[in-house]
C-alpha cells in the first residue's frame, strides 16, 4: 500500500535503525499528544449524549466503539499516515505546505487554493486555543475522583496551569523538551495498560470491529446519530499533528510510532473503556479513570496533567511556526519572531502570538469551566482543517503526483465524504459552543486576505511611483552626483525598481555611496532554500550590484547571515561601514480604492501594527536610515 502511494519525486533516504526509533520517541513526545489525550474524553461524551437521547447502554456503547475504531483507522492511518505523509513539500508537511504545494501544480486554481489555506490557517487557530483548555481541564476534572472535596480546585488550578505555561514560553523549551518523548511514552503504556484490564470485563466489546454497529447506530438515530458523530470525531482531533510535524521527524518515525505504540494503545484504551461501560453503566461519569484502581488514581491525574501540558505545548509552538510561515508568505504582517535555541533551528517565540493564546486560551476556560462543556466546541476547526486538507490534496495527487482523475477520485473522495459527514454534525453543535471557532477562523480569515488584497493593491501604487533602476543608473551616468564613501543598501521588494529610498536620497541629499546594493528579499513556494541557492548577484554599471536574498517559508530572513553570504561570493561588506536605507511608508485612504473602506481602515491598522523592518531583519540600529513616503491604497 505504502509502495503505491509513495509520490514519485525519488525514494526517501530512511534513518538508521537506532535514528528511526529516537526520532519515534521524539514524535511520540511532540506529534500524537492531542489525539493521545482524547481518551480522556471523547468516549465519555458521545456516549452520555447517545444516553441522554434515550439509546439504550449496549447498542451505544458498541455502536460508538465501532465509529471510534474505524474513524481513527479510515482518517488517521489511512489518510495521514498513508497517504498525507507522502505529499510533502520538499520533506514539510502541514496546510500552508499543501497550498504551497497545490499553488505550483495548479495555475488556474492558485486563487482557489490560497483561500483554501487561508480559511485552512484560520481553523487551526481556533484549534490551538481550545486545545489547551480542555486537555487540561479533563486532566484536572480526576481530582473529583480523587476526593469530591477538591471538585473546587479543579479550575484554579487549571488556570494556573494554563498561566504557567504561557509565562515559561520565553524561555523556549529546547531543555525540557527531551522529557516529552519518555513521559509520552510512559503515558501511552498507562492507556494501554488500563485498556487491557478491563477488556475481560465483557467480551461483547469486540463486536466493535463490525463496522456495521457504527454505521446502523447513526442511521437508526437520525439527528442523535449525527450527535453523536460530532463528539466520536474526538477521537481523531490532532491528526492533522501528523502531516504538520512531518519535516520536524520524517515520514517513517511517525508512522512506526503510530502504528507500532500509539494507535495500539488508544484501541486498547477505547476497548477497555467500552468493556466497563458494558459491565458498569454507571462509570459513564468519568469511564477514563475508572480504569484505573483507587491507589492509581492521583498518579493519573498527575500523568494526565503531564501530557495535557505537552499537549498544549505541541499545539502552542505549532501556532508560532504556523504564524511564522504565514508571515513569510505574506498573509499577515510582520511579527516578532525571538529564537529561543542555537543548536534547534525550530525552536522559536513570538511574544504577541503568546499574549492572544493565553488570553484566549484563559477566557475560554472561565466561560465553559468544564471539559464536557467545552466539548461542544471542539472538533469543528479539526474537521474544517481536514476537509480542506483534503480538498488541496487532491489537487496535489492529481496534478502533482500525475495520478488519473478518477483513480484519484476514488481514494480521496469517499474520505471527504465521511469528513464532510463530521462537518454536519459538528454543525449540530453551533449553539451549544461551536461558534466560538467558526467565529475565530472568520476573523482571522478576513485579516489574513485583508492583508493579501491590501499587500497587493500597495505594490501596484508603489510601483507608479518608481522608476526602473536600470534607466536611473544609465542617467547617473550622463549627470553623476557626489560620491561619498562607504556602502549603502537599499531594501526594496521589486529589484528591477529603483527604491523610493534611493530616490529620495539623491533628490534631497543629491549624494550617491560609491558602492549601492539594491537587495530584494523573496519568499519561495518551498519550506527551506539550500544555502548554495540563497543568494543571487548581479553587477550593474556604476558600481551598483542588485542582490536577491531567497528564502523559505519556514525560515526568518537575516541581514547579518545575508552579509555573511555575500563575503562568500566576494561582495564583502562592512557592517560597520554600511549604511541601510528603508522606506518607513505612511499610508493613506483614497477616493478610489481598490479595497471596501472598511477594509482599507483594517490595512492601515495591521500595517501600523507591523514589527518594525529594522528589528524583524535584524538590521544593526545604528547603521539604519529611514526615509518616509506617503501611500495611498
Amino acid at each position: 500500500m505504502a509502495q503505491t502511494l509513495a509520490a514519485p519525486s525519488g525514494a526517501e533516504a530512511g534513518p538508521g535503525e537506532k535514528q528511526l526509533w529516537a526520532l519515534a520517541l521524539g514524535a511520540i513526545g511532540v506529534v500524537f499528544g492531542d489525539i493521545g489525550t482524547s481518551p480522556l474524553y471523547a468516549l465519555r461524551e458521545a456516549v452520555k449524549t447517545a444516553q441522554s437521547h434515550g439509546a439504550g447502554n449496549e447498542e451505544a456503547v458498541l455502536g460508538i466503539l465501532s465509529l471510534t475504531v474505524w474513524t481513527m483507522f479510515l482518517i488517521v492511518t489511512l489518510k495521514y499516515v498513508l497517504v498525507l505523509l507522502n505529499a510533502d513539500n520538499k520533506g514539510e508537511g502541514g496546510t500552508f505546505a499543501l497550498m504551497a504545494l497545490g499553488q505550483s501544480v495548479a495555475k488556474r486554481s492558485a486563487p482557489l487554493i490560497l483561500l483554501l489555506g487561508v480559511v485552512g490557517a484560520a481553523f487551526f487557530y481556533g484549534d490551538a486555543i481550545l486545545t489547551p483548555a480542555i486537555s487540561v481541564l479533563s486532566a484536572v476534572e480526576g481530582l473529583k475522583l480523587v476526593t469530591p472535596h477538591l471538585e473546587e480546585a479543579v479550575l484554579p488550578v487549571t488556570l494556573a496551569i494554563i498561566v504557567l505555561l504561557f509565562m515559561v514560553q520565553s524561555r523556549g523549551t529546547a531543555k525540557i523538551a527531551q522529557y516529552f518523548g519518555p513521559v509520552m511514552l510512559i503515558w501511552f503504556g498507562a492507556l494501554a495498560l488500563g485498556g487491557l484490564v478491563h477488556i475481560i470485563d465483557d467480551y461483547r466489546v469486540f463486536q466493535a470491529l463490525n463496522p456495521i454497529l457504527g454505521v446502523q447506530f447513526v442511521f437508526t438515530h437520525g439527528i442523535v446519530g449525527l450527535l453523536v458523530m460530532g463528539f466520536v470525531f474526538l477521537a481523531a482531533t490532532g491528526a492533522e499533528a501528523l502531516y504538520a510535524d512531518l519535516g520536524h521527524f520524517g515520514r517513517r518515525p511517525i508512522q512506526v510510532a503510530w502504528l507500532s505504540i500509539v494507535q495500539p494503545a488508544l484501541i486498547l484504551n477505547y476497548f477497555g473503556q467500552g468493556a466497563l461501560l458494558l459491565s458498569q453503566p454507571a462509570a459513564v461519569e468519568n469511564p477514563f479513570y475508572r480504569l484505573y484502581p483507587s491507589w492509581a488514581l492521583l498518579p493519573m491525574v498527575v500523568l494526565a496533567t503531564a501530557a495535557s501540558v505537552i499537549t498544549s505545548q505541541a499545539v502552542i509552538t505549532g501556532a508560532y511556526s504556523f504564524t511564522r510561515q504565514a508571515i513569510q508568505l505574506g498573509l499577515l504582517p510582520r511579527l516578532s519572531v525571538r529564537h529561543t535555541s542555537e543548536s534547534v533551528l525550530g525552536q522559536i517565540y513570538l511574544p504577541r502570538v503568546n499574549l492572544v493564546l493565553c488570553l484566549g486560551v484563559i477566557l475560554v476556560t472561565l466561560t465553559f469551566r468544564s471539559s464536557s462543556h467545552l466539548a461542544s466546541t471542539y472538533g469543528m476547526a479539526v474537521t474544517a482543517t481536514m476537509v480542506i486538507d483534503s480538498l488541496i490534496a487532491f489537487f496535489v495527487i492529481w496534478r502533482y503526483w500525475n495520478w488519473p482523475v478518477w483513480k484519484t477520485a476514488l481514494l480521496i473522495v469517499p474520505l471527504l465524504q465521511l469528513e464532510q459527514a463530521f462537518l454536519t454534525a459538528n454543525t449540530l453543535k453551533i449553539l451549544d459552543g461551536g461558534w466560538l471557532p467558526l467565529v475565530i477562523a472568520l476573523f482571522l480569515s478576513v485579516v489574513m486576505m485583508t492583508w493579501v488584497k491590501g499587500s497587493r493593491s500597495l505594490a501596484r501604487a508603489t510601483r507608479k511611483s518608481e522608476a526602473e533602476l536600470d534607466w536611473l543608473i544609465r542617467k547617473l551616468e550622463t549627470k553623476p552626483p557626489h560620491r561619498v564613501p562607504g556602502t549603502a543598501v537599499f531594501l526594496t521588494g521589486d529589484p528591477t525598481a529603483a527604491p523610493t529610498s534611493l530616490m529620495h536620497n539623491l533628490k534631497h541629499n543629491r549624494v550617491l555611496h560609491d558602492r549601492n546594493v539594491i537587495l530584494s528579499i523573496r519568499t519561495l513556494e518551498t519550506p527551506r532554500v539550500p544555502r548554495h541557492e540563497r543568494i543571487e548577484i548581479e553587477k550593474l554599471p556604476n558600481n551598483f550590484y542588485r542582490v536577491i536574498a531567497r528564502y523559505g517559508f519556514m525560515e526568518s530572513p537575516s541581514i547579518p547571515k545575508i552579509v555573511d553570504h555575500l563575503r562568500r561570493k566576494d561582495l564583502v561588506l562592512d557592517l560597520n561601514a554600511t549604511s541601510f536605507f528603508l522606506s518607513r511608508r505612511s499610508l493613506k485612504t483614497k477616493l478610489n480604492s481598490e479595497l471596501p473602506r472598511w477594509q482599507e481602515y483594517l490595512f492601515i491598522w495591521l500595517a501600523g501594527r507591523a514589527e518594525d523592518a529594522t528589528q524583524y531583519f535584524r538590521i544593526p540600529s545604528d547603521r539604519v536610515v529611514e526615509v518616509g513616503t506617503q501611500v495611498t491604497v
